[in-house]
């Protein structure tokens, strides 16, 4: 696992939109997995920076979101298909058609999960897939307890992110308790991983994915088994890591050619 530490999340996310250019200039007709929630958004307003100003050309490439809340419609404010549409898709030049997120509407739920298996697999498999971390150590909505290697399915929210989640929903009681998530099984298969935290609320959760034992209970923990994994933190989020002098040295010693900078 790479780890890079970063002074705060506005530097972190910068440096995640240069590893996802990178990627979309090297192979232009890349697909990506994409995330939402806070974390990401100011690195969603890199990419469209580097699209306006420096011609980052998104027309061939495919996307794939994590998750999905089941029973929101596409044009819910909350569901992620509006995230996606309103932060980064309609002020870049993707095709719409080629950009894919779990129906969480769909009449039979099941079916839509191994469809969007089908779907990554049609693709040629994800290039490089883009990760939060949820306070309790949940990547997608992969809650503590659940299979290591599991596929996309249906996952039963937890308290702690009903908790964490429900504000932008006006009331917990508003917020679905149901999600379509890619599993972890699937999102290992990605060909790179790229996870972003920041802030003292996700201290706890880094250190777990980190540092401790490969557990159900920590999700992100499976990340360790990943053979190309980069986790960007900053200096509140990586604060309980014992090794973050270590991880500092290794990254201020890469070679020109590691380097993202």
């Amino acid at each position: 696992m790479e780890v890079i530490i970063r002074k705060d999340a506005d530097t972190g996310c910068l440096l995640g939109a240069r590893i996802i250019a990178r990627y979309v200039r090297e192979k232009p007709n890349c697909v990506l997995g994409l995330a939402t929630g806070r974390t990401p958004l100011r690195l969603y307003q890199e990419l469209i920076r580097m699209h306006r100003d420096e011609g980052l050309d998104f027309s061939r490439v495919t996307t794939f979101n994590l998750d999905e809340y089941v029973g929101l419609p596409a044009t819910h404010d909350q569901s992620y298909r509006y995230f996606m549409r309103e932060n980064l898709f309609r002020h870049i030049n993707i095709d719409p058609a080629n950009t894919h997120i779990p129906d969480g509407t769909a009449a039979d739920l099941h079916t839509e999960c191994r469809a969007y298996e089908e779907r990554i697999i049609a693709a040629g498999g994800i290039d490089l897939q883009l990760l939060g971390l949820g306070r309790n150590g949940h990547i997608g909505f992969n809650e503590p307890s659940g299979s290591l290697r599991s596929r996309t399915w249906i996952k039963i929210l937890s308290e702690q992110t009903l908790q964490d989640n429900s504000d932008v929903f006006g009331s917990r009681s508003a917020m679905p308790r149901h999600a379509i998530t890619m599993g972890v099984g699937t999102i290992l298969d990605a060909r790179r991983c790229l996870l972003l935290a920041f802030g003292p609320p996700k201290a706890r959760a880094v250190e777990r994915m980190i540092e401790g034992p490969l557990a159900a209970i920590c999700p992100a923990s499976a990340l360790q088994l990943h053979p190309r994994s980069t986790v960007v933190v900053d200096e509140a989020s990586g604060s309980a890591l014992q090794f973050a002098d270590h991880y500092r040295w290794i990254d201020a010693n890469k070679l020109p050619w590691q380097r993202y900078d």
